[in-house]
Parts: structure tokens; sequence; C-alpha cells
């Protein structure tokens, strides 16, 4: 098990664009997704991009097979691994909803998000993935999508007085819960 150090919204690394995987099933890419799988299991999260741990590649994961403690009355995710992915939207209807993220440790946020999304790319062998989400699903891939572009949930936030430390907006949350 190899728990990576997450970056902290300040690092520039997370600011930059990700390469795209050009080899699939390779040892290199293996161990990527067990490090992001084993990294976001430590810090209990909902999901984790590449970038998050300084690797510059487009790889993301997400899902989990138990609810998330964090969000209790959401449906379920899939546990997912996507490799390169494009998203999107299947309509203009955008949802705002609190987030949370490792990189942005003790804040929360209502980011506003594409309703219902396609999203699709490959798993670590190079399988194809094609999916439609909505709802909690569709925002958790965009979160973890985002990262990949350089862009961090406060940077969407439209209306900042639903923006701030998850201690003082929601006393008694377990930080450690973010996505």
């Amino acid at each position: 098990m190899t728990v990576r150090t997450i970056l902290k919204m300040g690092d520039p690394r997370l600011l930059r664009h990700a390469r795209p995987v050009e080899r699939f099933d390779t040892p290199e890419l293996h161990a990527l997704v067990q490090d992001l799988l084993d990294t976001m299991a430590d810090a209990n999260g909902a999901g984790l991009a590449a970038p998050q741990i300084g690797v510059d590649l487009q790889v993301v994961i997400f899902g989990s097979d138990q609810p998330n403690p964090r969000y209790p009355d959401a449906p379920p995710v899939p546990r997912t691994v996507l490799v390169n992915p494009v998203i999107t939207p299947l309509s203009d209807q955008e949802e705002e909803g609190w987030e949370g993220c490792l990189s942005v440790p003790g804040m929360r946020g209502v980011v506003p998000r594409w309703r219902r999304i396609r999203y699709t790319g490959s798993d670590a062998q190079g399988r194809r993935i094609d999916r439609v989400a909505e709802g909690f699903h569709a925002r958790v891939v965009q979160h973890e999508c985002d990262h990949l572009w350089g862009t961090l949930y406060p940077m969407r936030i439209r209306d900042f007085s639903r923006f701030g430390f998850t201690e003082v907006l929601f006393p008694g949350l377990d930080d450690r819960d973010d996505d």
C-alpha cells in the first residue's frame, strides 16, 4: 500500500493541464491507479485525480462499494478508474450542491454542475467506458475531471456567501471526508 501526499490549493502543479495517457495496461499505470486507490481510501475521499498526487496524467478514480459517510443520502456511484475522460453535458440544466476537496482541506462551497452528463474514456486496461450520469454521480465525475484541467472547485463558486470552513458550516462533520 502506497499512500501519497495530496497536494494542496496553492501548489502550481494543481493548475496545470494533465497529459493524456498513451499506453494502457502497463505496470506503471497499474501502480498509479493503486496509489490513487490507497491514497483515496486513507483520506476517506469520494474521488481522487492523478494531479492531486503530483502526477501529470489524465487519470481519475471515484466511487465506492459503500455509501460515503459524507453523503449518506446520495445514490451509490460505481467505483471507476477513468483514463483520458471526455465529459459532454446532455442538457443545459445545472444543479447546485456542496462540495469539498482533499486539496482544499477544511472548506466547503456550493458549486453549480451540469445535472446530466455523458462521460467517456478508458479504464486502466484500455477498455472503453461510456456512461450517462446524473445528480451526485455526475457531480463527482465533473469534480474529479476538473483536476485534469487545472480547475479547483472554488474557481467554480458563484456565490461566496456559501463558501467557508467546514467546521463552521457543518459542525461535527469530519473534514477527512472531502472528495
